[in-house]
């Protein structure tokens, strides 16, 4: 004899909204796209072909030409954004980041070369003195060895001014020094360039999540860059109300948008930002990020693509308005 079955006397059944896809994709409340994407990208002096980075899995360090050849390629694919990011040649590097501000940076002859072949995409030049640097810091040290802030600004001015005037659209300093924003922004103004935007990386954590992206620009020297002990300058991990108040002041001093870095262990602070602000948020996620997604999937512990879209998708959640993120040109052409 087969047993009867009651149903449950229930009004409201969470599941009819999840019953197909098509109602599901009716009711998705967050729902990511291409013009979401920042591309980042990385260039070195020098032809021939792309140098791959070993920790970040199809990454590569573009000479000029094919950093041009991709930029093509993205915008084809409706990608709207990039972020330059220079590896510099180990002997140009110095104590107080000389080179870049030499008109031979590679960083502009980069800028310059995608503007012209792309002029639609938007340029995102990084103002920070870590590429530059022999020691791999952000700033200009002082004779025990901390990172000076005033004298390191006037240098972050000097180095986004440069990058505007090469063709920049936006400067991002990333740096996190005290007035540096302000800076920057009345210089660009004095300059003549008021249209140039600044991307301010308002809260950026000292994290553990960068150490494949030191490789890739090569900071400092050898494994040791993955070590570099920011915590003078960049963000204690415990701390929430710091970040706003951080991005009050960058706020006030001028920027025009505001960043939280890195974005998948920072859920709660690109959430906090976003209410706190009326400025468009940007999260990054990270290179530690990117390399745990690859370094799981390639084991078989996760699936790579859907691991990636979740991941992408939990950031734009949180509230993040931009996402720069090295998956990028993949997940472009998948939407």
């Amino acid at each position: 004899m087969s047993e009867q079955r009651t149903a449950l006397d229930l009004l409201r059944r969470m599941r009819r909204n999840r019953a197909t896809p098509a109602v599901r994709s009716l009711v998705r409340e967050t729902v990511l796209k291409v013009d979401d994407l920042i591309q980042p990208l990385f260039v070195r002096a020098g032809d021939g072909k792309p140098e791959e980075v070993d920790s970040m899995p199809g990454v590569v360090r573009h000479s000029v030409t094919t950093l041009t050849e991709e930029c093509r390629k993205l915008e084809q694919n409706g990608i709207r954004a990039i972020a330059i990011f220079p590896c510099i040649e180990s002997s140009r590097k110095d104590g107080v980041g000389s080179h870049a501000h030499d008109p031979g940076n590679i960083l502009f002859e980069a800028i310059r070369s995608v503007k012209t072949a792309t002029p639609g995409l938007a340029i995102i030049a990084d103002v920070a003195l870590d590429p530059y640097t022999s020691h791999g810091h952000d700033g200009l040290l002082d004779a025990r060895g901390d990172v000076e802030n005033d004298s390191t600004v006037d240098a972050l001015k000097r180095l986004a001014l440069a990058q505007a005037e090469a063709g920049a659209d936006i400067v991002a300093p990333s740096d996190m020094m005290d007035g540096r924003v302000k800076a920057i922004r009345l210089a660009l103004d004095a300059a003549g360039l008021q249209q140039t935007g600044i991307l301010a990386y308002a809260a950026k954590y000292a994290s553990a999540y960068y150490g494949p992206f030191r490789d890739a620009v090569k900071s400092g020297s050898g494994q040791s860059s993955r070590k570099l002990d920011k915590r003078g300058y960049q963000m204690d991990p415990g701390n929430v109300r710091e970040a706003l108040h951080e991005v009050t002041l960058d706020e006030e001093e001028g920027a025009d948008m505001v960043m939280v870095k890195p974005a998948g262990a920072y859920l709660d602070i690109i959430r906090a930002v976003r209410g706190h602000t009326l400025l468009p948020v940007a999260a990054y996620q990270v290179s530690g990020e990117y390399a745990q997604i690859h370094a799981a999937s390639r084991l078989g512990w996760l699936d790579y693509e859907a691991t990636r879209d979740e991941s992408l998708l939990a950031i734009k959640r949180a509230g993040a308005d931009m996402i720069l993120t090295y998956f990028a040109a993949e997940v472009a052409t998948s939407l």
